[in-house]
C-alpha cells in the first residue's frame, strides 16, 4: 500500500499529469490532459474505488458521458438496454439492465464496471484491484471474460494483491515509488513477489492468538431478519478470534450490522457479558463496547470530506470534549499512539483521508476503533485492499487482541484468510449457519463444500 500504483496508472489514465518521462502507445508518444482524452485513444479505467452513480439504472451508469441518442437529441434508451444486455450475456450475467445501481452489492457494481470497460471496445483495460470484493466464483467468471480479451488482442493491466491471482503473464513489483522487480509469472513463486513487495520474507504459517478462551463475551440466540438471516444462534468468547464465512449474500455482513444496531432484526435476543441486552443503535452498540469495521470502506469505512485525524479519532470525540469542545492535544496523541501501532503511511495529519491508499485508509479505520478498547471487535472483510506486508500487520493486532481478552469476529469470503488468522469459524449458506469448523476440519475444501450447501 502507498507504492505509487494508484498513482502510475491515474497518469495513464488522464487523471494526473507526470512531471517527466513518456507515454508511448502503439510506438507514438501520447499525452492525455483528461480522463476524456485516455479513453478516446481506447484506455479504459477501473477504478479501486468504485465510480457508479447509484441514483441511476445500471445502463444509463454503462453509457455516462457516451450516451446513446435519437435524432430528436433525446436519450435512446431501448438501444442503450440492448447493448448493456448483450454485454451481459457475453459476461454470463443474468442482470436486469434496468435495475437501479443502488439495489446492488459492492461485487456486483464492480463486475458492472467492468462490463462498461467492454462495452468502449477498448484496446488497453486497466483494473485497479478489480477483484477486491469478488467471490471466488465471481472472480472465476471475470477472468474468463479477461482470458476472452486477451485472444482478441485486448491489453490489460492488472493491479492487485491478491498474490494467487493466476491470471498475468508478466509481473511488476512497485515498493515506495520505485519499480523493484520485473519478468515473466512463470519464473516467479509468490514467496518471490511477497518478498519483494515487503522488502522481506512474509510468513505463510497458521498463526494462532495462543490466548485461553475466557468468558462469554456476545450470544445470539434466534436472530432473524428476513430476507437476510434466521435463527442465528452463535456464541463468541473473550481471548478467541470467530470466523465467520460463506459465500457472497450469505447474510453474515447484515447479521453484524444488526448486532451494531445499524440494521433492524425481527426475532431472536442478543447478550453480552451474560447480560441481554436490545441494541437499537450504533450509539448504544458503541457504549456496550461492541466495534464494527465495516466492509466497503468508500460507503460505509470513511467520511471523505474529513481529516486523516477526524477519521481517526471520530469515534471518541465524545470522551475527547471539554466544555463541549474538542480537547485536539489529546485528540493528537491518541491517534499518533494508533498510527504508531498500526504502521500508517501518510502526509500531513490534517490531509484529506483521501489522499491515502487504500490500504492505508483500512488502518486509519480500524485505529478509531482500537482506541476505544472494545469488549467484542467485528471486522467484516478486515484487509479488503491491502497489501501482503499490511495484512500481516493487521493480522498481527487481530491476536494481540486476543491475548488481551478482547473477542475479535473476523467476517471474510477468503477460507485462507480464515484458516490463517480464526481459532474456530461458523460456515453460513443462505442467511443460516449450516456448520462449524476448527482443529483439523478447518480446510478450504471442508469450508467450500459447507459454503456452497453440501
Amino acid at each position: 500500500n502507498g507504492a505509487g500504483k494508484s498513482t502510475l496508472v491515474n497518469i495513464l489514465g488522464g487523471v494526473l499529469q507526470p512531471d517527466s518521462g513518456d507515454i508511448l502507445l502503439d510506438g507514438e508518444k501520447k499525452t492525455f490532459d483528461s480522463p476524456a482524452q485516455s479513453l478516446d485513444a481506447g484506455i479504459a479505467f477501473i477504478h479501486q474505488e468504485l465510480n457508479l452513480i447509484n441514483d441511476l439504472p445500471i445502463y444509463e451508469n454503462m453509457f455516462i458521458g457516451r450516451e446513446l441518442k435519437k435524432k430528436s437529441g433525446f436519450l435512446d434508451h431501448k438501444r442503450m438496454i440492448e447493448q448493456t444486455s448483450r454485454v451481459f450475456d457475453r459476461m454470463g450475467l443474468t442482470l436486469d439492465p434496468r435495475e437501479m445501481v443502488r439495489n446492488l452489492d459492492a461485487s456486483y457494481k464492480q463486475i458492472v464496471e467492468i462490463s462498461r470497460a467492454l462495452l468502449m471496445d477498448a484496446k488497453i483495460i486497466i483494473m485497479d484491484e478489480p477483484t477486491t470484493s469478488l467471490t471466488d466464483p465471481e472472480i472465476e467468471k471475470v477472468f474468463a471474460i479477461l482470458r476472452q480479451l486477451r485472444q482478441q488482442k485486448v491489453g490489460i493491466v492488472f493491479i492487485s494483491h491478491k498474490l494467487r491471482e493466476e491470471i498475468c503473464d508478466t509481473y511488476t513489483v512497485l515498493r515506495d515509488g520505485v519499480m523493484v522487480a520485473s519478468g515473466s509469472v512463470k519464473d516467479v513463486t509468490t514467496s518471490d513477489l511477497a518478498r519483494f513487495m515487503v522488502g522481506h520474507d512474509v510468513r505463510t504459517e497458521k498463526l494462532g492468538s495462543g490466548a485461553q478462551r475466557g468468558e462469554e463475551r456476545l450470544s445470539l440466540r434466534g436472530l432473524t431478519q428476513e430476507p437476510h438471516f434466521r435463527n442465528i444462534d452463535l456464541t463468541a468468547y473473550a481471548g478467541e478470534v470467530l470466523g465467520v464465512t460463506g459465500l457472497l449474500g450469505d447474510g453474515r455482513s447484515e447479521l453484524f450490522s444488526a448486532v451494531f444496531g445499524a440494521e433492524p432484526m425481527s426475532a431472536g435476543e442478543i447478550r453480552l457479558c451474560g447480560q441481554a441486552v436490545r441494541i437499537t443503535s450504533t450509539r448504544q452498540a458503541k457504549r456496550l463496547g461492541i466495534a464494527y469495521v465495516p466492509r466497503n470502506r468508500k460507503e460505509n469505512g470513511i467520511i471523505k470530506d474529513m481529516s486523516i485525524l477526524e477519521n481517526g479519532t471520530i469515534v471518541s470525540w465524545p470522551d475527547l470534549m471539554r466544555r463541549g469542545l474538542l480537547n485536539h492535544e489529546k485528540q493528537r496523541a491518541e491517534f499518533n499512539e494508533e498510527k504508531a501501532a498500526l504502521h500508517i503511511k501518510m502526509g500531513g495529519e490534517n490531509d484529506s483521508i483521501t489522499s491515502l491508499s487504500g490500504g492505508n485508509q483500512q488502518k486509519v479505520v480500524l485505529a478509531k476503533w482500537l482506541s476505544r478498547e472494545p469488549k467484542v471487535l467485528i471486522l467484516d472483510n478486515p484487509t479488503q485492499g491491502v497489501d501482503v506486508g499490511a495484512k500481516e500487520e493487521i493480522y498481527d493486532i487481530i491476536l494481540k487482541l486476543a491475548k488481551e481478552g478482547v473477542s475479535v469476529i473476523v467476517l471474510s469470503s477468503e477460507a485462507q484468510e480464515i484458516i490463517r488468522v480464526c481459532d474456530r469459524a461458523l460456515v453460513m449458506y443462505h442467511g443460516e449457519i449450516v456448520g462449524e469448523v476448527s482443529g483439523e476440519t478447518m480446510t478450504e475444501h471442508e469450508i467450500m463444500r459447507l459454503a456452497t450447501g453440501g
